[in-house]
């Protein structure tokens, strides 16, 4: 495979680096001497960090939802100097960064296989045809549609947007006024979400019971399969799934966790992701882990600090270096461990619309072993009104010295820290 060249770095674009893990990208493709263009529409939930702005050569501004507009803006950049790769900066525009990267020739994956990912409902049939394990499931898109996909499945189910992220509008239904109430719930909310309003496409799906975790990974051209890290995941109370902190490792037993990675590596041949990184989430149940939904990505929520801490391993640079065509060991892609566990513990408004003060705060953020902490709200700010990761006011970064101290340090930090 190639090296990176010092006196020709490689020029690449970035799509809506929205995500924690698009946004590292971006720092790292810099620290590895490459040129980034960061293309974004640069307003709302879009707008750029400084640290992205900083670390970007150039911003091009464009409107990212309107995909001949992105494909026109980056062909003219591209004419004037060619890129050599395209990559998303978030999970929403992984289909549009596959349909830019073949429009200009460049390496990337099919366009098909993004659109499986992305669309749920296609993504369970996949799952399902090559007879892996998979709740039942049934699409909606009216009142009538929902009627009969709880028919379908049963309750108590759970209702998704099928193109959604960050658990938005995905809600647990016991009964059919509550899965109607979900779904009016989507359908009325004026929140877009990446300049986006919400598709009422869902997907009406079986509960699964069991401990949820996310398998993160990378597929080289070659085909092999190499599951980097299974990280639990804390979730908030139902009926909504919000996502309060991840814990790498999990703390599972070596069976179990081959049996993961064999299912894992079946679902992601089953949806037939062929190179790069990839986000697998999953539950464990009594038969055996069962798929929630795989994303042809870098994780989000600061997941990929916790890999690069905990196993040395930098899935941004697997990223760049899939994508360019280098060695992983000369992208810089592997080092050594710096912690034996590491987390994140998200800080919830628990429903208030603002807040005075977070209680013990500073505190919390003073402790050895925490190792970055974010407000995402000010004093007074209006908070969003739901449930999901756009309500979270905050987080803090740790490590540990074990999975078990690792989840005692989660809780710990939780109950330190109080929103007034």
């Amino acid at each position: 495979m190639s090296r990176i060249d010092p006196l020709q770095p490689a020029r690449i674009v970035v799509v809506e680096p929205a995500s924690s893990g698009g946004a590292t990208l971006i720092g790292v493709a810099a620290e590895m001497g490459l040129r980034v263009v960061v293309a974004s529409a640069d307003s709302g939930d879009r707008r750029l960090s400084d640290a992205v702005r900083g670390a970007a050569e150039t911003v091009l501004t464009v409107e990212t939802n309107d995909q001949a507009a992105l494909e026109a803006a980056v062909r003219e950049l591209h004419g004037q100097e060619p890129f050599e790769a395209v990559l998303a900066g978030s999970d929403i525009y992984v289909s549009a960064t596959a349909r830019v990267a073949a429009a200009l020739g460049l390496p990337g994956l099919p366009v098909e296989t993004v659109d499986r990912v992305r669309d749920k409902s296609v993504m369970r049939a996949a799952v399902a045809e090559a007879g892996l394990r998979t709740p039942r499931f049934a699409q909606a898109t009216s009142d009538e549609e929902l009627r009969a996909a709880a028919a379908h499945v049963g309750f108590p189910c759970v209702m998704k947007p099928v193109a959604c992220s960050g658990s938005i509008h995905v809600s647990r239904a016991d009964d059919m006024d509550q899965l109607a109430a979900a779904f009016q719930r989507l359908v009325t909310d004026p929140v877009p979400d990446m300049g986006q309003l919400h598709e009422h496409r869902v997907l009406v799906e079986e509960y699964v019971t069991g401990p949820e975790f996310s398998a993160d990974g990378y597929v080289l051209d070659s085909g092999e399969v190499t599951l980097v890290a299974l990280t639990r995941t804390l979730l908030g109370p139902e009926p909504d799934f919000v996502e309060m902190g991840h814990l790498t490792p999990a703390h599972v037993d070596s069976g179990t966790l081959e049996a993961v990675e064999a299912y894992v590596v079946d679902v992601v041949r089953a949806v037939h992701l062929t190179s790069g990184p990839f986000h697998c989430e999953l539950r464990l149940t009594a038969e055996g882990p069962v798929l929630i939904e795989i994303g042809a990505r870098l994780p989000g929520d600061r997941i990929v600090e916790l890999l690069r801490l905990v196993t040395g391993v930098s899935l941004p640079k697997v990223a760049i270096a899939t994508s360019l065509g280098l060695d992983l060991d000369e992208a810089g892609a592997f080092a050594d461990p710096q912690a034996k566990s590491a987390g994140i513990r998200f800080f919830s408004a628990e429903g208030r619309s603002s807040y005075r003060e977070l209680t013990g705060w500073q505190d919390m953020a003073a402790l050895p072993e925490v190792t970055e902490t974010s407000v995402y709200f000010a004093p007074g700010e209006l908070i969003p009104g739901v449930e999901d990761c756009r309500s979270r006011l905050g987080h803090a970064l740790f490590t540990a010295d074990s999975p078990q101290g690792a989840l005692d340090r989660w809780q710990a930090l939780g109950d330190a820290v109080v929103a007034v």
